[in-house]
C-alpha cells in the first residue's frame, strides 16, 4: 500500500483551514496545516509535502510571496491559490497566480468538488512527470 500524499494548508482564516483539513483528510490525505505564509514556508522546509493550497491574501507573507519562497525550494511543486479577495478583488489576486506553472486558481466561496478535482489533477500531472522521468 502507497504512503497517503502529504498536502501543506496555509489559510489564516481558522474556519477555511478546518475545512480544507478536512475535506483532504476524508479524501485520504495526510494534511499539515499553516496559518500564514511563512509559517507555511517553514513547516514544508521541515516537512517537505506533494502539494500546496494557500490563501493569497494572509498577514505576514501574502500567498504570491509564499508561493515564490516554495517554489526556490521544490521548483515542480503544484499549488492550488484560492482567495476571497481584499484591497483588491479575488479575481486580480488569482490571475497574477495563475500566471505561475502548476498553478490551479479557486475562488473562495468554493465547492467541495473544486478543490477535490483541482487537487486530483495537480498530483496526477505530478505522478505522469514524474514516471516520464524514469
Amino acid at each position: 500500500m502507497t504512503n497517503p500524499k502529504r498536502i501543506l494548508v496555509i489559510d489564516d482564516e481558522p474556519t477555511a483551514l478546518d475545512l480544507l483539513r478536512r475535506i483532504l483528510e476524508m479524501n485520504g490525505y495526510e494534511v499539515a496545516v499553516a496559518k500564514n505564509g511563512q509559517e507555511g514556508v517553514e513547516s514544508f522546509q521541515q516537512h517537505p509535502c506533494d502539494l500546496v493550497i494557500t490563501d493569497m491574501v494572509m498577514p505576514v507573507k501574502d500567498g504570491l510571496q509564499t508561493i515564490l519562497d516554495l517554489r526556490l525550494e521544490a521548483p515542480e511543486l503544484p499549488v492550488i491559490a484560492i482567495s476571497g479577495g481584499g484591497t483588491i478583488s479575488k479575481e486580480r489576486y488569482l490571475a497574477v497566480a495563475g500566471y505561475l506553472d502548476r498553478v490551479i486558481t479557486i475562488a473562495k466561496p468554493f465547492a467541495i468538488e473544486q478543490i477535490v478535482e483541482a487537487v486530483e489533477k495537480l498530483l496526477q500531472k505530478q505522478s505522469l512527470e514524474s514516471s516520464d522521468d524514469l
